[in-house]
């Protein structure tokens, strides 16, 4: 692999995302291997550039099929349904997932599978199915654990912690934020320590802990800011309008709100553009914008239908009536 490719690898691993995605973009296209590819890929998924990243990641499938590289092509499948879920191609996500656990297995790459099993169980909770998805994420804890990876065991324990939430277990869903958060200071990574407090931070808002919630939101957002995480940063920016809604100050939720729906549309990430448009009607419907906020009710039920995530529509529309 030619030595720019190396210096991308490192810029992955320590989450330096943009700068990735911008000495992958410097460089000459006859030297872009498949290898580079793909963390060009990782790189633009963790960024939001979604369109673009699967269009690096199927072009990597293509270099690594052609070599006959299995273990590229485990990696590859395991990126493409991480973005399937991102985009809401579920058809794509759970048979690209499948193959890279296949893969995994057939390679004895328990990293890989920990990882896999993580993201299958992620597209289990969109479905609703939270015992399916607490038996992988419980999986790949263990495996991760196995492993000493502080990264893996952070991002499912945080994983765990929005299954819990889902199924208002609140002393697991905090003890799992809580996991999430001590793994993650010791990796030390800012994408990664901002996804773990906006996690924690919609749990304290659930439970109506906003002061503390609004914390969480802060510095997380700043280390969204500094990764150049804008999913994150949308992500937080939802919540934050969520915390507002709930203090009944409609006016400080609209800014955040149509802020974090504006991002994840240009993203194409459905799940947070439905999330957005969500809190966003709550916010127009306290200001009597009620025009607007049946719109934006609309899009958001509509969003979780072409996820198939019926039980996010029931709970909506439950929050919607009270």
């Amino acid at each position: 692999m030619p030595e720019p490719a190396g210096r991308i690898r490192e810029l992955v691993r320590t989450g330096r995302f943009a700068d990735a995605l911008q000495m992958f973009r410097a460089s000459d296209p006859a030297t872009q291997r498949p290898d580079g590819l793909l963390l060009a890929a990782t790189a633009a998924t963790r960024l939001g550039e979604l369109a673009e990243a699967r269009t690096l990641a199927e072009t990597a499938a293509a270099g690594f099929r052609a070599r006959g590289d299995r273990d590229g092509s485990m990696r590859t499948f395991n990126l493409l349904g991480v973005i399937g879920i991102e985009q809401g191609r579920l058809h794509e996500s759970d048979p690209a997932l499948r193959t890279a656990l296949g893969l995994a297995q057939e390679l004895s790459d328990s990293q890989l599978a920990a990882r896999a099993s993580n993201n299958l169980a992620s597209l289990m909770h969109l479905r609703g199915r939270a015992a399916e998805a607490l038996s992988l994420y419980r999986a790949a804890l263990v495996a991760y654990q196995r492993l000493g990876d502080r990264r893996g065991t952070a991002e499912t324990f945080h994983n765990l912690g929005l299954v819990f939430r889902q199924m208002e277990s609140w002393a697991d869903a905090e003890s799992a934020a809580e996991e999430a958060l001590r793994h993650s200071e010791i990796v030390g990574e800012a994408s990664l320590l901002a996804l773990v407090l906006t996690g924690r931070a919609e749990i304290r808002v659930d439970q109506g802990s906003l002061q503390l919630a609004e914390a969480d939101l802060d510095r997380g957002l700043r280390l969204a800011e500094e990764a150049g995480d804008e999913l994150t940063i949308a992500e937080a920016q939802r919540i934050k309008a969520m915390a507002a809604v709930r203090r009944g100050d409609f006016t400080a939720a609209l800014a955040p709100a149509e802020a974090a729906h504006g991002a994840a549309v240009k993203a194409g990430a459905v799940l947070l553009s439905a999330d957005a448009a969500a809190v966003l009607a709550l916010a127009l419907r306290g200001l009597e914008r009620f025009d607007e906020a049946e719109q934006r009710r609309a899009e958001a039920v509509e969003g979780y239908r072409t996820l198939g995530a019926e039980h996010l529509i029931a709970k909506f529309e439950r929050g919607w009536r009270e």
